[in-house]
């Protein structure tokens, strides 16, 4: 300190720096992080869905139902009566959208992205049961492998929607948005033998392109390709 009294104060900082700094444990920021994650998804899932709700009950075919449906059981009746005297008009309309929204809630299971969110479908709670996923995947596979590899047996009619899906290269949700009377055109046609479901989507891709040849924004773009195409770089010298 003699020979280098100018350093004494940083070395003084340094000390108490390392001394007083916080410690804090890396698992619990990772699990403060992991929920945090968690409540996000699980609020952003819900405003998805809540919105979902909110476009069928625009749409006149689920609207009807849902009114015939809350007519029947009374609910648009007591509504009213509740509401006179005693509610404006304005209350009473939300209060009967309320009722029909809630009558689509339990009749319709939207599935795909929109759909009601679950719990178990949080990052935390998939961290927590990956053990047992993987040990069911395992499971599963190896009874694949011994039934229909091994022993040769039939495809069921789940085992074929699993390996059209796979052919579609389609998340579960995304497969399980689809009508289910497109599934049973997929098991009419055989899609999980392999050359069935080639002939599948060529017909798809010719009927795209089809749609495309029709669709007039898709013709201004071949002809803007045509007479202007993409962006060139050049140089020009000054």
């Amino acid at each position: 300190m003699l020979d280098h009294p100018e350093e004494y104060y940083s070395h003084y900082y340094h000390y108490y720096s390392r001394r007083l700094a916080p410690k804090v444990d890396v698992r619990v920021v990772i699990l403060v992080s992991v929920c945090a994650i968690s409540v996000f998804q699980f609020f952003s899932w819900w405003n998805s869905y809540d919105k979902a709700i909110s476009y069928l009950a625009t749409v006149p075919k689920y609207r009807i139902q849902a009114m015939e449906i809350a007519k029947q059981q009374g609910l648009l009746r007591k509504a009213k009566e509740k509401g006179r005297n005693k509610k404006s008009k304005e209350e009473i309309r939300d209060e009967e959208e309320n009722i029909i929204k809630n009558i689509i809630k339990s009749k319709i299971d939207i599935k795909g992205g929109y759909q009601k969110p679950q719990i178990r479908d949080l990052l935390l709670f998939q961290i927590l049961l990956a053990p047992f996923h993987l040990c069911s995947y395992i499971v599963w596979y190896c009874r694949w492998i011994y039934n229909f590899n091994i022993k040769g047996k039939e495809y069921g009619e789940e085992e074929r929607l699993y390996i059209i899906r796979k052919s579609m290269k389609m998340s579960k949700s995304q497969f399980d948005s689809l009508e289910d009377h497109q599934k049973e055109t997929f098991l009419k046609r055989e899609l999980w033998i392999k050359e069935n479901y080639e002939v599948y989507k060529q017909e798809q891709e010719e009927e795209l392109k089809k749609k495309l040849a029709n669709d007039p924004r898709w013709k201004r773009y071949r002809r803007w390709m045509k007479n202007e195409g993409p962006g060139r770089l050049t140089f020009v010298d000054d």
